[in-house]
């Protein structure tokens, strides 16, 4: 290269080589007309085509499917029944002839008090009963006769009828000092020992019922309207054991202070095996309703806080329809409230209004 020559002398001209067969080959515009006489658009203008041109969307048609719930029900187990059994005299415990744990028949004696003086109120009340009955005799035969007034007759009358109420009342104050079982079932605390002093009110002994056992729970205001009496439960205890259930009651009130509604779930205990007081876990399957598994990418707002999306109506008008959100899952969001099969615009939503004109461009794949 000779010494006069530079590098940079010749990029220049590389430059000066380029612009000059861009200009020989291109159109200069000059005034907005080219010199090959087309007329040029200007950015005014085509800007204004832009505009008036649709807005391209994406929109996936999606349709409602089965959604199955089931709702979880937390607790405790707890027997049927527990009864106190009290005593309706007071006296001292003589004898207990069953123990905690033991199993018991209607009717079999729990606790005897003893007798005390109750005896001899009775044989006193007896006796009183007999001088009744003769006096009454008398009293008649004397009335037949004319001897006598029938008040008199009337007084002896009354007399007799108290001394029999007496001997009555003499007879079931001892029946009382033997207290038995109402109910079948096991023995449980707390019970009375042999020689403490029961007042009428005392308890004798506690009997639990646990055939069949309930668990109870609490479900709140918002899922309560899908349970129904009857309905299958699968109740799993912190025990380790499986059972299935039926719901047996569902309380018509609320809690106050939580503000949530007791539930009972009956299960079979023939055998004894489910104890009560565990903690347990019920699940109930819902029945099916219709709804919609959209992605929650999707979901808008309107401008008064409402949740929706943004559908194609005829005419590719852009709609706003609300929905209800139902619940979640891996898969995307459960709504309701929009038709069996409705054009949801998944791509562009955000950048269009109600009323306005777009492009649909549909997709193949479901809406996830």
């Amino acid at each position: 290269m000779p010494s006069g020559i530079r590098s940079s002398h010749i990029l220049a001209l590389a430059i000066i080589g380029g612009v000059a067969a861009w200009m020989y080959t291109g159109d200069v515009v000059i005034g907005g007309v080219s010199d090959s006489g087309v007329e040029a658009t200007s950015p005014a203008e085509r800007n204004a085509e832009a505009a008036e041109k649709p807005f391209r969307v994406g929109v996936t048609e999606i349709t409602a499917a089965d959604r199955r719930v089931t709702l979880e029900i937390r607790g405790r187990t707890r027997a049927d029944l527990r009864v106190e059994v009290r005593a309706e005299t007071a006296g001292q415990v003589e004898e207990r002839p069953v123990t905690e744990g033991q199993r018991v028949a209607a009717g079999d004696v729990l606790c005897k008090l003893e007798n005390g003086t109750r005896e001899a109120r009775l044989l006193q009340a007896e006796a009183q009963l007999a001088q009744a009955e003769l006096s009454h005799t008398a009293a008649d035969t004397l009335s037949q006769k004319g001897y006598s007034a029938r008040t008199t007759l009337r007084a002896a009358r009354a007399a007799l009828d108290a001394a029999r109420a007496a001997v009555a009342e003499a007879k079931l104050e001892i029946e009382r000092t033997t207290i038995r079982a109402p109910i079948a079932g096991v023995i449980h605390e707390p019970y009375a020992e042999v020689g403490d002093m029961l007042a009428i009110g005392g308890t004798c002994a506690t009997i639990l019922d646990a055939d069949p056992m309930l668990m109870t729970g609490q479900v709140s205001e918002r899922d309560v309207g899908a349970l129904k009496t009857g309905m299958t439960a699968k109740v799993s205890l912190v025990t380790g054991e499986e059972i299935t259930g039926t719901i047996r009651y569902i309380a018509p009130a609320a809690d106050e202070k939580t503000r949530t509604f007791r539930v009972d779930i009956e299960m079979a205990n023939d055998d004894g095996a489910l104890r009560d007081g565990v903690t347990a876990l019920a699940e109930v399957q819902l029945e099916p309703t219709r709804a919609h598994l959209i992605s929650p990418s999707i979901l808008t707002l309107a401008d008064d806080g409402t949740v929706g999306v943004r559908v194609i109506e005829d005419g590719n008008t852009v709609a706003f329809l609300p929905v209800r959100i139902l619940g979640s899952g891996t898969e995307g969001v459960w709504v309701g409230g929009l038709p069996e099969t409705v054009p949801v615009i998944t791509v562009g939503q955000d950048y269009v209004r109600a009323g306005a004109k777009v492009e649909p461009v549909f997709e193949t794949a479901e809406a996830k």
